[in-house]
């Protein structure tokens, strides 16, 4: 091996190490602006079945967000803030054994630094000590919103649209 040979690998071998550690460092930024997208809507519903109110305000939502939950009774749509809408939820779920979501059929469109997000999902809601029938099911439809900010993509926009809810309603 020549001399020329060796400098040539080393300096490859330098260039590789350093490429892995900023890839390591950058974190979401490796990923594809709609891998980063749909990492934020799974974390919307793997944090909300986990009850990570604080999780939900520092990775997921915006500051403010639309949240249109009329499909499901809400009176209006209205802008809230992500404290006021986790607290909203942490309330919803008192008395509850637990929650499930399972989310799919993602079709993604980006516009620059905004992007929409049509899913469908499935959310279980468990009580061991209801009566008649221990899990109510909404199945529907969520259209979202995101912007992104300096820290990543964030839910700004929220729309629920239920198409139908099995079991026991009432959990009671």
């Amino acid at each position: 091996m020549t001399a020329r040979y060796i400098a040539a690998m080393t300096v490859l071998l330098l260039l590789t190490a350093c490429s892995g550690l900023h890839q390591q460092q950058s974190g979401m930024n490796r990923f594809s602006p709609r891998e980063q997208i749909i990492e934020v809507v799974n974390k919307l519903f793997v944090y909300t079945d986990e009850q990570d109110w604080s999780g939900l305000i520092a990775e997921v939502f915006d500051s403010e967000v639309v949240i249109d939950m009329v499909s499901v009774g809400a009176k209006s749509v209205e802008t809230r803030s992500s404290e006021e809408i986790t607290a909203l939820w942490e309330a919803g779920f008192k008395g509850l054994d637990a929650v499930h979501h399972q989310a799919g059929n993602y079709i993604v469109a980006i516009d620059g630094d905004a992007a929409k997000v049509k899913a469908y999902a499935i959310a279980s809601h468990f009580k061991a000590a209801a009566t008649a029938g221990n899990v109510r099911e909404f199945i529907g439809s969520y259209d979202l919103g995101l912007i992104r900010r300096a820290d990543g993509w964030r839910i700004n926009g929220f729309k629920y649209s239920l198409k139908y809810l099995d079991g026991n309603v009432e959990l009671k």
